[in-house]
């Protein structure tokens, strides 16, 4: 077994991955193959790496380069954790949307910010996965970079590498929801299907009777509804709860974040993405360099991220269910046939199944196509360089067109793309 991990200067997120593949007896003899464009990056997580092997007396060889190519030749698994444009790039996204009134908390999958990381995004994906036709045309491509949406759907429509787009949306809520009603995990039960970020628990159980009402209940304690506002409004006016936390979430909808008021009511304290980006982890990073100094343990336990229990499943034939970015093949039938669904998928050594969800409640369905449509022009974009696509992506998003004029949000486009040009090489310098 080879997996070729691509962006693993991710170094927090790559140790996660690492220390999951090392819980299972199974996986621990191989080839990682860690690369990323950032020589320190780099050099931090094979160290790392090579530590956490030495811990565990495995036999899993770690492999570092800077070579994309050299990682890929061979591989089973490609685990793609790529930034395009670093946080540079990142708060151009944020930056300038917010000089227009777009407010965005996160911005990375969503909105301008969101389409825009878009565009930058799938040039490379489709780099590494015409990379991977002739290095490794067989293996599992398991994407967790965003925006999850728009990076699949264009990897589904250009390429035919196999590809699955992972999030931990739903097992956080799943612990989230748990946790409200005063369940443990080991007892609920859950069925969700959706788009990725707006993926909506269709049932959730505990001890195998409907938890709904329990939730219910639960929302009018002003302790439980406080931590999750944005979320049990929804619920409150369309009947399910959804997956992404209340700010994000609140960036996919018009309804919590147009106005000052609605802003202090519903998403407070202020929670920005981009900031715990440049500052927040800077704790992890020490933490990091003192576990490959000998001078803290570094610890090997089971995340509830799906990426290595899918290679285990595949690998030793140990059947194991997820929820995966897939495309829709008739798997949700009230959502566009192509477009990018995040649906409970069955994995074995035969790979990875979705299943068949059919039909969403109607106001889920149509919440969830609010923002298939900025996808699927966003994806237009992306793949052909068109520079009017992605103004009208952003003009078709919820929350943008419930600020903005048409005017305002060209001008904001143009602003952008004056901006990222570097970034942007599918629209061409004179754009």
């Amino acid at each position: 077994m080879k997996v070729a991990m691509i962006g693993a200067g991710s170094v927090v997120f790559a140790r996660r991955l690492l220390a999951d593949l090392l819980s299972y007896p199974e996986l621990c003899e191989g080839t990682v193959a860690l690369m990323d464009i950032d020589r320190g990056r780099l050099e931090l997580i094979a160290a790392l790496a090579q530590k956490m092997v030495a811990q565990q007396r495995a036999g899993l060889r770690i492999e570092a380069t800077l070579e994309r190519k050299e990682a890929l030749e061979g591989a089973d698994y490609v685990i793609i954790m790529i930034q395009v444009g670093g946080l540079d790039a990142f708060e151009l996204d944020v930056a300038i949307p917010r000089k227009y009134g777009i407010d965005q908390t996160v911005g990375d999958t969503v909105g301008p910010g969101g389409v825009f990381r878009g565009l930058r995004t799938v040039p490379v994906l489709l780099d590494i996965c015409r990379d991977m036709e002739s290095l490794c045309p067989d293996a599992l491509l398991i994407n967790y970079a965003n925006p999850m949406a728009i990076n699949c759907w264009a990897m589904n429509k250009a390429t035919r590498i196999k590809n699955v787009g992972l999030c931990h949306s739903v097992q956080g809520t799943a612990e989230r929801l748990a946790h409200f009603i005063g369940a443990s995990m080991d007892e609920v039960a859950y069925w969700v299907a959706g788009i990725n970020h707006m993926a909506w628990f269709l049932r959730f159980e505990w001890k195998g009777a409907d938890a709904y009402p329990l939730l219910w209940q639960a929302m009018q304690d002003p302790a439980i509804y406080n931590q999750d506002k944005v979320r049990f409004e929804i619920m409150r006016h369309f009947g399910y709860f959804v997956t992404e936390s209340s700010h994000h979430m609140s960036e996919y909808i018009p309804y919590f974040r147009k106005r000052s008021e609605l802003i202090e009511k519903f998403v407070t304290p202020r929670w920005d993405y981009l900031e715990i980006c440049r500052s927040g982890w800077q704790p992890h990073y020490e933490q990091v360099q003192r576990q490959i100094a000998g001078e803290e343990p570094v610890e090997i336990s089971r995340s509830h991220e799906y990426g290595i229990q899918i290679i285990h499943a595949m690998e030793t034939n140990t059947p194991t269910r997820i929820n995966g970015n897939v495309a829709n093949t008739g798997l949700i039938t009230n959502l566009p046939p192509g477009c990018c669904v995040e649906v409970p998928c069955l994995v074995d050594n035969t790979g990875i199944r979705p299943c068949y969800v059919g039909d969403l409640p109607a106001p889920c369905a149509a919440l969830n196509r609010t923002n298939i449509n900025v996808q699927e022009l966003a994806v237009k974009a992306a793949l052909e360089g068109d520079r009017e696509a992605a103004r009208m992506a952003i003009a078709l998003d919820p929350l943008t067109s419930a600020i903005l004029s048409l005017e305002e949000i060209k001008d904001m486009v143009d602003e952008m793309f004056a901006a990222e040009a570097a970034f942007l090489p599918q629209f061409g310098a004179s754009q």
